[in-house]
């Protein structure tokens, strides 16, 4: 399987659709673009690849490179990365609703699980470089999260991992770090309580090239 047209047609085929134009019609692709992907005739994009992965569930890196695990498991898109220190403004990162990149839990997840790769030490010991937080797609009430760390979006923009405390001032919030000066008096637009946190050392992403290019953009625009 060197090519990626051969792992597109072995996944189908895992995956139990007899013609690509069944897996085609089932998921509402065109199926002469589909079928021009399989057989060959056209190379497919990571974006693709990422539709195809979840369709057939394997690895949107293994059908693009042959690198990694063929099987889908556990599989949670990193939404961006996250400051545990300087300030994190997240809209260089455009982000793409499936996520920069994927990666795969050493563990069961829910299909509502996102992630953020943690950059900065400002939550140092807790949280190292290259720490991944797991959180829920759906923003919570700052209030559910009251004393707790938690990933969250200031009203102007900014991404940071922090403690949450209730601020001076009605409606707004302070955001307190182990080795960085508190926050105070800030408002919150998104909110997502961490739910798990998965070591640097204990995932990989599925596009290794994915994350280092969404990386690279990354430490370009806050260096």
């Amino acid at each position: 399987m060197n090519e990626m047209h051969d792992r597109l047609r072995q996944a189908r085929e895992r995956a139990k659709f007899p013609s690509a134009r069944s897996a085609a019609i089932k998921y509402h692709w065109q199926p002469s673009t589909y079928a021009a992907h399989e057989n060959g005739q056209n190379r497919f994009d990571e974006k693709t690849a990422k539709k195809y992965a979840k369709a057939f569930k394997v690895s949107a890196g293994w059908l693009l490179t042959g690198e990694g695990p063929q099987e889908q498991k556990n599989v949670i898109p990193v939404m961006g990365f996250i400051g545990a220190g300087a300030e994190i403004m997240p809209e260089f990162e455009q982000v793409p609703p499936e996520g920069l990149f994927e990666i795969e839990a050493p563990f069961p997840i829910s299909e509502d699980a996102i992630a953020f790769e943690v950059q900065g030490d400002s939550m140092w010991p807790r949280y190292d470089a290259g720490d991944v937080v797991v959180c829920w797609r759906f923003s919570i009430s700052p209030e559910e999260v009251i004393g707790w760390e938690a990933a969250v979006r200031t009203s102007d923009g900014r991404r940071f991992l922090k403690r949450v405390l209730k601020g001076s001032i009605s409606g707004t919030f302070d955001l307190e770090s182990y080795n960085a000066p508190t926050l105070r008096g800030v408002h919150l637009s998104w909110v997502g309580q961490v739910n798990a946190v998965i070591r640097a050392t204990d995932w990989r992403a599925n596009n290794r090239h994915a994350r280092k290019k969404a990386l690279d953009v990354f430490k370009a625009r806050t260096a």
